[in-house]
């Protein structure tokens, strides 16, 4: 585009949200270009220093990982490469139906200075303590706003998206996974981690710490204070009454996993760890959208996103790209040691023997071999990660035929216009291979160590061992 925001142009932006590595701005300006728009702004952690090498696109690790990805390694800086690897890499995968790269517009630093200044007020304060604007930036990535459809709310007719972040929908078999590991193959990654938050969140309220824990920035905001009940096998089933109960569950505990947007307003969920509606609330906002009796809007809204994702079938495409780890990061994180050309810490830590140990065959096979072992871990590790964003627009029948596909509600008796978006397809970063490994190992271990609490307390006919033990 042959324009740029300049500091004036930054009222015109307000805070939606964000994530680790942006901050989402929605346009409420009345320019014709930016109407039913959205800007990524790239964020830098507070106090501390950004490498030249980190504005410039890759590492020559990372080069050599992405050379047959189309103009990944050739983009001159990291912002414009995360959108190749969306343009070249995710786009094939998921199909562009469902993903929106962007495009990417330069702004002046007094934009960036003035947004950073503009959103102070609105951040949730952990997230302003841990990261901050990145204001020597030159450029934002603009995007369609996928919670409302692109004439926006102009025509009157209500829009609900509903934002969900699945996780991971499968579970390993992998042989590399250890005998000690091997509850990794029956329980889900997402219930493990749950239980790792929730213990990190007693230690911390314990210890009133605001952020701890190896190398992961945490905060009592992104901690949990109950377990969810939610499975990602559930919701990846297939099955109607399967992905209805995942639904309900991320309803009853929505956490960071679940949101929704009245017309583009977050309406139900959390965001940066504040909780913005009761359920009761909820219930009223989904009478102007559902036709149904009180009390029963919710269940028939389940209903509906169940059928969006049964008819769409974006989960199916998101599951095989979440299966391109077929060896788990027990065994990816070997491969990593052989392309960055280290000795493997692990089986020197295990006192393997790298060339006849168990993991030798990992260490024996050819570099392009380990080098897709590693590319397509870390594209799947951005499947898990990612977020789907599916929107509703209640259709009359007088209406002119729509080009979005439709969903019947049969028992509201009512039609809907739905897209479907995913969103949050970050490249991950080839260097967070080893942080990667250490959070799974803790996950597993902090598992191991409920289940272990919980048979000595069934021994002594009580729980007050696991609570004392937590």
């Amino acid at each position: 585009m042959d324009f740029i925001l300049e500091e004036k142009d930054a009222s015109d932006w307000s805070y939606r949200g964000e994530g680790a590595v942006n901050l989402v701005l929605a346009y409420t300006g009345s320019s014709p270009a930016f109407s039913g728009k959205i800007i990524r702004v790239q964020k830098v952690v507070r106090n501390g220093s950004i490498e030249e090498t980190e504005r410039s696109a890759l590492s020559k690790h990372e080069c050599i990982l992405w050379k047959d990805a189309g103009s990944i390694v050739t983009s001159p800086n990291r912002e414009i490469a995360e959108q190749m690897y969306v343009q070249c890499v995710m786009i094939p995968l998921l199909g562009s139906e469902f993903v929106d790269p962007g495009v990417r517009i330069l702004v002046s630093r007094g934009f960036l200075e003035s947004v950073e200044r503009n959103t102070l007020s609105q951040r949730p304060g952990w997230r302003v303590n841990a990261a901050k604007v990145d204001c020597y930036a030159d450029s934002v990535m603009l995007m369609s706003d996928h919670s409302v459809f692109p004439q926006g709310i102009s025509e009157g007719a209500p829009c609900i998206s509903v934002e969900i972040k699945p996780k991971c929908g499968f579970l390993p078999s992998s042989s590399f996974i250890t005998d000690e590991n091997t509850i990794k193959k029956n329980v889900t990654r997402f219930k493990m981690h749950q239980v790792l938050k929730l213990q990190q969140l007693k230690v911390a309220v314990s210890y009133r710490l605001t952020y701890s824990f190896s190398k992961e920035i945490l905060s009592f905001n992104q901690l949990i204070q109950q377990l969810s009940e939610y499975d990602p096998l559930d919701l990846f089933s297939g099955s109607k009454d399967q992905i209805h109960e995942a639904l309900k569950a991320l309803i009853a505990t929505p956490q960071n996993n679940l949101r929704v947007f009245l017309n583009g307003s977050l309406i139900y969920g959390d965001l940066g760890g504040m909780k913005f509606v009761e359920i009761e609330a909820f219930e009223d906002h989904l009478k102007s959208f559902i036709h149904e009796e009180n009390g029963m809007h919710t269940r028939r809204f389940v209903h509906l996103v169940g059928e969006a994702i049964l008819k769409l079938g974006v989960l199916d495409r998101l599951l095989e790209v979440q299966k391109l780890d077929k060896i788990d990061i027990e065994g990816a994180i070997h491969a990593y040691y052989d392309i960055v050309s280290q000795p493997c810490k692990l089986c020197r830590n295990s006192g393997e023997n790298q060339q006849f140990g168990k993991y030798s065959s990992l260490h024996s096979i050819p570099v392009d071999e380990s080098l897709k072992i590693v590319r397509d871990y870390l594209i799947a590790a951005t499947a898990k990660d990612c977020s789907l964003m599916i929107s509703f627009r209640p259709r009359e029948d007088d209406h002119p035929e729509s080009h979005y596909r439709t969903i019947y509600l049969d028992s509201t008796k009512q039609r809907f216009d739905v897209k479907a978006f995913f969103i949050d397809l970050d490249m991950k970063p080839l260097n967070k291979m080893e942080v990667y490994y250490e959070l799974d190992q803790k996950i597993v271990n902090c598992y191991k160590q409920k289940l272990k609490l919980e048979r000595g307390a069934a021994n002594k006919g009580t729980i007050e061992g696991y609570e004392a033990g937590n």
